[in-house]
Order: structure tokens, then sequence, then C-alpha cells
């Protein structure tokens, strides 16, 4: 009320008696940040989780926890910009965290797809080729989807308006972070507990 009460003297002294008026004051305390906060946490890491599940159920654990490791790097790279930007995190930017997710994952689904596929037809090949071969075949498409989205974004950055500027900007920067944990985190991070364990999928005949 306080903080309502100064802006109201404020806009009185700057302008002439009559020519506004105040009709709604909205004010979010601590405590509705607070669970706002925790429900977006929560948000993200069911995300996280059932994408574990799901990609565990249709590959194998190391390239579910490949590609949870990537996804968490997009979030926390966007994020970590987000603040040195001075921006404000909203329901917006949640929304934006959750819509960079899925688009990240869905592009390192199809790379799995291709190693899965490539592992079978190449069975004597060492998985680090057969990764390096499907992220070659991919990068094309990679590439062209990503460009499409970014154009689009670019658009909405510049021409959006100021309600979805923060939304365009955050998914501007998670695309970019998206292309690059798919390329240079999930595949090698699989390639890493090969050396570990050999993958049932690179021993299928």
């Amino acid at each position: 009320k306080g903080l309502a009460a100064r802006i109201e003297t404020s806009l009185s002294s700057t302008f002439p008696a009559g020519s506004f008026d105040i009709q709604r004051v909205e004010v979010v305390g601590p405590k509705v940040g607070k669970d706002l906060t925790r429900k977006a946490l929560l948000a993200i890491f069911f995300s996280w989780m059932g994408i574990l599940i799901y990609v565990g159920f249709r590959f194998e654990f190391r390239y579910a926890l490949g590609g949870i490791i990537a996804l968490v790097h997009d979030v926390l790279v966007t994020a970590s910009i987000f603040c040195l930007l001075n921006k404000e995190f909203d329901l917006n930017i949640v929304a934006a965290f959750l819509t960079i997710i899925g688009f990240s994952i869905n592009d390192t689904i199809v790379i799995f797809d291709r190693i899965r596929e490539n592992a079978r037809k190449n069975i004597r090949m060492e998985l680090r080729d057969i990764i390096n071969l499907s992220v070659n075949q991919t990068l094309s498409r990679t590439i062209l989807t990503s460009l499409t989205v970014l154009l689009v974004l670019l658009v909405l950055f510049f021409f959006g308006g100021s309600v979805i500027h923060n939304f365009a900007l955050t998914m501007l920067i998670g695309t970019v972070a998206g292309v690059y944990s798919t390329v240079f985190i999930a595949s090698p991070i699989v390639l890493l507990f090969e050396k570990i364990k050999p993958s049932a999928i690179t021993r299928k005949k």
C-alpha cells in the first residue's frame, strides 16, 4: 500500500488533477513470489524426470542421462545469461524454459535414433565413429530447424512488443544453447559411458 501511495503522489505532482485515474492496484508479495518460484522449479524438474523415463525406456539409461545433462546445461546457460542481463523472471520465462527443454530433447532424440540405426547397420564400427557419423548425417537437419526457429524468434524479439520480448530473448539464448548441447554434450556423454560399460545397442545385430 505504501508503494501504491507513493506512486499516486508522484503522478499527482507530475500530471494535472483529474488527468488520470487509478483503477486497479496489484501487489505480488514475497510469499507469492516464493510459491511461483517453487512451482516453476517443480515444473522443470518433473519435465526432466519425464524425459529421463521416456528416453531411458526408448533407448538405454546412458542415453537418457546424456539427454538430461544436456537439458540441464541449456536451462543453466539460459538462466545465467538472463541473470547477467538483469532481466526479471516471471511465468513467461518459465514457459520459455519448458519450451527450450522440449525443443532440445527433440533434436537430441533425432540424433540418438540415427546412432541406434547406424549401430545396427555397422556392427563392427566403433561407437565413437558411429556417433560422429550420426551427428554429421543429422547436422543439416539440426541447422535448418534451428535457423527457422531463430528467424521467428528474432521477429518476435524486435517486433513482438514488450510483453513477449523477454520470452523471445530467453528462447533465442536457449535455442543456441540447445544446438550446442545436442551435438557437443549429449552424444559425448553416451560415448563416455560406453568406456565404462559397452552399450547393448551397439551389440545388436
